[in-house]
Order: structure tokens, then sequence, then C-alpha cells
């Protein structure tokens, strides 16, 4: 099965899937942020076995609002989370805010990205809204430190995930794995994740599937650190680590200090080849904040080297379907 269709068609077929007598897997396409989207297989055991450990880290099945796209693992993961809990989601398309979503009664979770958070935040019917849900999942990129103390103070009930589609959805909340989940850092900082969960390999593409799935273990393409604690830190993509001027300087790690400034709205920073630095980084910027501005922030937290050494100023930040900033759109733009 390969959702497709409407947000109705996708749950229709979804929940014809779980039933099915057959082990037709489902083929959900990743976001293609950092370029071409690949088709990932997931077994009917590895979606539920993934539904099963979100119900025991949050403490019970229920009724989820859907407020993400159906075809992109999360949203789909929303709608099997509902589907099994006994009933189907709401749909917020339906509903056209949140808040009138939760006065039809009846919801226990929804699964949010960080842009969308903001936005809502900012809308005191729709904070109070998600005031009522058990918990607001929130994945599908980094979370400032800046937007759970703002979900905090408003009492909403926040849980950050990490995770993809290969693992699929989030299977990794607050730092800590899911029940069954594995986690291990090689010596180059690659994250690589075990557990029931995994898929079972990229469609049409055996030479990339035998390059990540390696002995029960799926490679992502994520660097990260485990704490004493057993803690996971999610540091950004590997290749987020940009060799500018001989220097290796972690993007992820200068857009969250850009995020903190008074100015910005939001912020992406990328590499970008360049014939004098070989790649010079670049701070795509929604908000009111000139390249000398920008350094200077930068080089009051982190080595001078690490300031950007273009701002672009945009007035919104693109976005793929899955609320995902659109990497490949923002090189264009540089």
């Amino acid at each position: 099965m390969t959702p497709a269709g409407t947000t109705s068609e996708v749950v229709a077929a979804v929940a014809a899937w779980l039933v099915a007598d057959d082990d037709e897997p489902v083929v959900v396409q990743t976001s293609g942020s950092s370029g071409e989207p690949k088709r990932v297989v997931l077994s009917r055991a590895a979606v539920l076995a993934s539904v099963a450990a979100t119900e025991r880290r949050l403490g019970g099945r229920g009724r989820w609002l859907l407020a993400l796209p159906a075809t992109y693992v999360a949203g789909l993961q929303v709608v099997v989370r509902s589907l099994v809990a006994g009933r189907p989601p709401a749909l917020l398309e339906e509903h056209g805010s949140v808040a009138a979503a939760v006065a039809s009664g009846g919801l226990d979770y929804v699964s949010l990205v960080p842009t969308q958070l903001h936005r809502m935040l900012g809308d005191e019917a729709e904070t109070g809204a998600l005031r009522t849900f058990r918990t607001v999942l929130l994945g599908g990129g980094p979370v400032d430190p800046s937007l759970r103390e703002r979900a905090a103070g408003a009492g909403v009930t926040v849980v950050a995930t990490y995770g993809s589609a290969e693992t699929a959805g989030g299977c990794v909340y607050d730092g800590v794995g899911l029940d069954g989940v594995g986690l291990a850092v090689d010596g180059d900082g690659r994250l690589r994740i075990a557990g029931p969960m995994l898929f079972d390999g990229y469609d049409g593409d055996p030479r990339l599937t035998a390059q990540v799935l390696v002995d029960g273990w799926f490679l992502t393409s994520d660097a990260a650190r485990i704490d004493e604690d057993g803690r996971l830190h999610v540091l950004g993509r590997v290749d987020d680590m940009v060799v500018t001027g001989g220097v290796n300087v972690p993007a992820p790690a200068v857009a969250r200090r850009l995020r903190a400034h008074p100015a910005v709205v939001d912020v992406e920073v990328l590499g970008v080849p360049d014939p004098e630095w070989g790649n010079r980084l670049v701070a795509f910027v929604v908000g009111a904040l000139d390249l000398i501005g920008a350094r200077d922030w930068v080089a009051a937290e982190h080595p001078r080297a690490w300031a950007p050494r273009q701002v672009v100023v945009l007035p919104a930040m693109p976005m793929l379907p899955n609320g995902k900033p659109d990497r490949v759109r923002l090189r264009e733009l540089a």
C-alpha cells in the first residue's frame, strides 16, 4: 500500500490495510528535504511495533487529531494509532482550527512540527485547545528550547520526538528510546538505531538499502551523542557539518544560536559551495537581522569562524508539505 489521495481516502485505505489478511507492506516517501525523496518499505509488524511502544510511553491509547499530511510517516502513524485505539482520527482540515476540533470532543493526542506549535502558541484560542491534550508530540526537526519553555509556560504538555520514515516515525521521546529501541554512536559520531520498528528497505534501491541496514542496525545520517544518563542528543545531520575555510562548523549549533536572537522569527543555516571558502555558511533568516548583526551574535557565544558569511532575509521559510524546511530551495536562494 502506498498512501495517496485525499486525507479521508488515506484514512480509509489505512483502515483496510490494518485488517487485511496478506502481509502487504506500506510504502511511504521521505520528505526529500535534503535531496531526492526515497520510498521506504515498512512492514505491518514494524508499524504496529511503533504504535505499541508509543502507547506504552504515553500511558495509554486515545483518539488523535491529524494535523500533518497523512501520506508522510508522522501523519500515517497518527492515523494508525487512532485506528488501533478504536476511533478514526479527527481531521484538522475539516475543522479549520485545533480549537474547533477540540470543541467537537473526544481528543487525546496530537502530533505537530515546531512551526505549527510556534504559530498556535501565538493564538489564545489555539493555545487553550492545546492544553486539553494529554500529550502534544513535537517532531520533524530541531526543537528550540525557547519553544518548549513557551509551551510549558502556557500549560501545554509537549514531548519532543526523534525518528524518521526508516524507523516508522518517532522512536526516541525526549531523548529516551522507546521500548525495544537500541541506540549507538559510531566512532565518527554517526547515530545507529535498532529495534522492531525498522524498515525493510528502500523500494527499488537495494544498494542504498545495503549501505544503511547493516547487521540489524539502521545507519542514520545524523550526528549524535549519548550522555552518561543514556539520553540521546542529536547534533544534526552528518552533512550539516560545514567545512568552511578549513574549519568544521556545526550548522545546527549556529542555527540554534541565531534562533535565540530577539529579532529572529525563524532561521536555517546551510553550507553552500564557494570558490574562496570551499563552502560558505549561509543563514536564511525570517526576521530583521543583517550580516554584521548575525556574525556578532554568533561570535558572542561561539568561535567567530562559526559566524555566517552570508545572510538571506526571507519573508517566510520555504517549507515542504510535511512541515520541514525545503533545503533544496534554500540553496537555490543563496
